[in-house]
């Protein structure tokens, strides 16, 4: 089993399209924002200097990583924050996906068809290389996400997912 998302292209910075962003906020925080961006993402950013996985979070964030071997690393802060939402790809199989997602996320949002993201002076790219998805660690999020679906806003699969800590009765 892989434990990484791949990136083809190397480019380390690639921006969520405004329409998901503007679909699924506000947000407080984007620990993983570009230094240059051509729009907001969240009210407060860390950039690559601020070290953003390693400095406080406070409220909503929203989260598109880095896309490489330290992905699960941001996703399992935001697991352990549980307020926010993250945008990755859906590699499914990945032990990174099984150990912070399958095992902690309240729900995962899979795109229908591939994202097409943005570059950092704000032009469209190609299709991504791999699917897409949103991941919720808590409710409010999760109502979120079907609220922008049931308005047309983003197109997918909703679904639902049962943590281990909750079938156990830890919760």
């Amino acid at each position: 089993m892989k434990n990484f998302n791949t990136n083809t292209t190397n480019a380390d910075e690639w921006l969520t399209p405004q329409n998901i962003l503007s679909a699924l906020g506000p947000f407080d925080l984007d620990p993983c924002a570009p230094i240059n961006r051509p729009w907001d993402m969240a009210a407060r950013h860390y950039t690559v200097d601020d070290d953003g996985l390693s400095r406080p979070w406070e409220g909503r964030v929203w989260l598109n990583p880095p896309y490489g071997t330290h992905t699960f690393e941001w996703m399992e802060r935001l697991a352990e924050h549980r307020e926010g939402l993250a945008l990755i790809f859906a590699r499914t199989e990945t032990r990174g996906f099984h150990s912070t997602i399958w095992n902690k996320a309240h729900s995962v949002f899979f795109f229908r068809g591939r994202l097409r993201f943005c570059r950092i002076d704000g032009s469209q790219a190609q299709s991504a290389n791999a699917p897409s998805c949103l991941v919720s660690y808590s409710e409010a999020d999760t109502v979120t996400i079907m609220r922008a679906q049931d308005r047309g806003d983003i197109q997918g699969r909703l679904c639902l997912l049962q943590r281990r800590a909750v079938a156990a009765g830890e919760e």
